[in-house]
């Protein structure tokens, strides 16, 4: 059974930066993509980022050239680097994993537990 688990969440004030880790456990997911999603409250789940296992890497728009995603197989860890955070980025995220690329959160098979990441004005 894999397991996820998310950390790194906070509040920060608008401007500042977090790091976001997913540390996975149970398989070795090398080869699967892994995606960052968020979900605020009254919203639907997004999609944020996500990277296959050759390290190619996707993002939405709101989040290009702000958020960077990466991994460490050797670690078994996703992590979500994200800079120039804003109110709207407020949000619990949530990493997911999945064996081919998507953005649809519904397709991913494993889920963390999410972590709350908050963005004060």
């Amino acid at each position: 059974q894999v397991q996820l688990v998310e950390s790194g969440g906070g509040l920060v004030q608008a401007g500042g930066s977090l790091r976001l880790s997913c540390a996975a456990s149970g398989r070795t997911l090398s080869t699967y993509y892994m995606g960052w999603f968020r979900q605020a409250p009254g919203k639907e789940r997004e999609f944020v980022a996500a990277i296959s296992g050759s390290d190619s890497t996707y993002y939405a728009d709101s989040v290009k050239g702000r958020f960077t995603i990466s991994r460490d197989n050797a670690k078994n860890t996703v992590y979500l680097q994200m800079n120039s955070l804003k109110p709207e980025d407020t949000a619990v995220y949530y990493c997911a994993a999945k064996r081919t690329y998507g953005r649809r959160w519904y397709e991913y098979e494993y889920w963390g537990q999410g972590t709350q990441v908050t963005v004060s004005s």
